[in-house]
């Protein structure tokens, strides 16, 4: 199994109060690989919103090779060609500092599908293991990920 030149992948989502945890829940498993041997464990905060309403936050950091490598996958074979042409065409505002920032959606993940979105996403971070935007672009076009 050829590994990634990548150190870490963060996790994070938001679940609001007019949202079903278990089919939130369901979504982010639909986006995580099974890993049985080390199972992501997310953290937990229960947040405020704007107008009193409660909101849980969790977030994960995926340091596992292994694991990173399956995630990574995953979101590869089920991106849209669509979506990896978008991701091609705006990288430079989705990379800073050696991480790339993609947003899936949360619905279509529930469906079983990865689709990118703007708003109220499963929000995930690949951090590289260097910060130049040219050899990201040209590993996420080693993988598949961009086209």
């Amino acid at each position: 199994m050829s590994l990634l030149p990548v150190a870490y992948v963060d996790f994070r989502f938001s679940v609001h109060a007019t949202e079903d945890l278990e089919k939130v829940m369901q979504a982010v498993n639909n986006v995580l690989p099974p890993l049985e041997d080390q199972p992501v464990e997310f953290t937990k905060n229960e947040l405020e919103g704007h107008y009193g309403n409660p909101i849980v936050f969790f977030e994960a950091r995926i340091k596992n090779k292994k694991a990173v490598k399956a995630l990574i996958d995953n979101i590869v074979a089920n991106l849209s060609t669509l979506d990896k042409e978008e991701l091609g065409r705006d990288i430079n505002k989705c990379f800073e500092k050696g991480s790339l920032y993609i947003r899936i959606d949360k619905q279509a993940a529930y469906q079983g599908k990865i689709k990118f979105v703007n708003s109220d996403p499963i929000r995930i971070r690949i951090r590289f293991r260097t910060s130049k935007l040219e050899s990201a672009i040209e590993t996420c076009k080693e993988i598949g990920m961009l086209l």
